[in-house]
């Protein structure tokens, strides 16, 4: 499993309990809430810490405090939504600079480097990160971004970071990981020689299926400030009541991650060895391809995984109609559970060209599993597969 840097307070207690008891007004237990959108100057060009919502303000600040120390960075920037957050860190590119992200990246990330390309603004390009001679040959053509996702969206596929982001820094790019499916509760990048990383702070962070937000987290200390003022300049902010709701959500991530991990695990298993299913992908199970290298570079294997099944389309109709207690449903990383079809919902603009080079088949179906009681999950997930097997 992997190291985690020194920290003053283990990163359960900053999760639980960051930013308690600071309110030195009224003493308040709970961090208030600040919806203010101005502040009063102390007087004559005496600006106080905050002057302008866009500029700062306190609830999204502690927010963002408290993500960064999860994944020991020395800050981040918390954004209207996940995809905000990648476009705060593309936007600041060079006209013409390269992306290089992973052939089978998420479906929303597709769409906006494809429309960025398509302006003029940067240059795109895909390759099988796990493909070590391809990746090389890739980074001779002096990518200023890597993006990488591990485990990737919806096929779990886990990549060495600690290797990609090496490789990537002598080639004189900068790297950032998407780490949304694991959540710093089971995997830190920066650790692993990420420059950034990325949420979408919908998912596990808010872990409640209320907020739409995302955060940028960043190794260096400069490229924070870098980050604050692009956001200032952009506006891409968050709203202070989305901050102050994921914060909420926060407190309870570690115990979260920990009931939904065992809830997948125990599924997994179940699905692996029924016969209406073709594959299952979760890097927990063994005969994974990717297990080793999981163990090695996070602490645990999370609550989102895809199966494939047999049948294809027909199947899958059958199943959707049938199963119970996962929500026919997108999005993931919230309490409840939840089933998407990749191919008609989150990976749909990618086009079935696209999906193919990645992967992504018709019969393929995503779980996020949630904190319900596994006896009912099981249950209402063999309904399904009765169904699908006619």
């Amino acid at each position: 499993m992997s190291e985690r840097r020194p920290a003053e307070f283990h990163p359960e207690t900053i999760a639980a309990a960051y930013g308690v008891a600071s309110d030195t007004a009224f003493g308040a237990v709970a961090p208030p809430l600040y919806l203010s959108s101005t502040y009063e100057f102390a007087g004559f060009e005496e600006p106080r810490t905050y002057d302008y919502g866009r500029v700062g303000n306190p609830t999204r600040d502690l927010l963002a405090e408290a993500i960064a120390k999860l994944e020991g960075g020395a800050g981040a920037v918390v954004t209207p939504s996940g995809m905000a957050a990648l476009d705060l860190l593309i936007g600041r590119l060079a006209v013409g600079s390269l992306v290089l992200a992973p052939h089978d990246c998420y479906g929303g990330t597709m769409r906006l480097l494809n429309a960025r390309a398509q302006l003029g603004q940067i240059r795109r390009a895909l390759v099988d990160q796990s493909d070590m001679e391809a990746f090389e040959a890739q980074l001779r053509d002096h990518p200023a971004l890597v993006l990488i996702e591990t485990p990737s969206n919806p096929l779990l596929r886990v990549v060495d970071i600690a290797m990609l982001s090496a490789r990537a820094r002598n080639a004189g790019a900068r790297v950032v990981v998407d780490n949304t499916f694991l959540s710093p509760a089971r995997q830190q990048p920066l650790s692993l020689g990420a420059d950034y990383v990325l949420h979408s702070t919908t998912k596990f962070l808010n872990g409640h299926s209320d907020v739409i937000a995302g955060a940028v987290i960043a190794a260096e200390a400069q490229e924070v400030k870098a980050l604050k003022q692009w956001a200032n300049v952009t506006g891409a902010i968050a709203a202070p009541f989305d901050c102050w709701l994921t914060l909420r959500g926060l407190r309870t991530l570690f115990a979260r991650m920990a009931a939904q991990e065992r809830n997948a695990m125990l599924i997994a298993e179940r699905l692996r060895i029924h016969p209406a299913v073709a594959r299952v992908h979760y890097p927990g199970l063994v005969d994974h391809p990717d297990h080793v290298l999981a163990c090695r570079q996070q602490s645990g294997f999370g609550a989102m995984m895809s199966f494939e099944l047999v049948g294809d389309v027909p199947a899958v109709k059958r199943f959707v109609r049938a199963v119970r207690g996962f929500t026919l449903a997108e999005s993931l990383g919230g309490v409840e559970s939840l089933v998407a079809h990749p191919a008609t919902m989150t990976h749909a603009d990618m086009g079935p060209e696209a999906r193919a080079n990645a992967g992504i088949c018709d019969g393929l179906l995503r779980l996020s599993v949630g904190l319900e009681h596994i006896d009912d999950l099981v249950a209402g997930l063999e309904a399904g597969l009765q169904a699908a097997e006619g």
